[in-house]
């Protein structure tokens, strides 16, 4: 399978605290900062390179869902990006070796904006992301076994 890595979600605490230290410290470029601040968009993201961003979930949007009694998982998901045949091949394997679809297929915003997205997890519990973008082509990216 091939792909690119699309982004990362690290659900945070102090949301202000992280953008400060994303954008300040290690010189990320905040994407969707302004919109955030307004209550336009539900969390802000900060750009790791043209491919892939790192986006800032605010404890609203993970604290319903984190693991009763236990404390909050610094990592909510990844997102893996590829071209929309491998994106749908990998949809039919997943339903062939009864693997769950937890959400799915939903638009989602991510490093090359709006994409068709389908949620899953691996055998350890790591909720995957696996996003395919109308248009682009991610078959150069990266080699996951075909």
């Amino acid at each position: 399978m091939q792909c690119s890595m699309d982004h990362i979600v690290l659900n945070v605490e102090d949301d202000e605290r992280m953008i400060a230290f994303y954008s300040k410290v290690l010189m990320l470029v905040p994407e969707r900062l302004k919109e955030y601040r307004a209550g336009e968009v539900p969390f802000p993201s900060v750009r790791l390179n043209a491919d892939t961003i790192i986006d800032l979930f605010p404890k609203k949007k993970w604290q319903k869902s984190a693991r009763a009694g236990q404390r909050r998982e610094n990592l909510n998901h990844f997102c893996i990006a590829l071209s929309k045949r491998t994106w749908e091949d990998l949809l039919e394997r997943l339903k062939a070796k009864n693997v769950t679809i937890e959400e799915g297929p939903v638009p989602r915003w991510g490093a090359h904006g709006t994409g068709t997205s389908i949620y899953f997890r691996d055998p350890e519990g790591n909720l995957i992301e696996a996003r395919y973008y109308e248009g682009k082509d991610n078959s150069e990216k990266c080699l996951l076994g075909s």
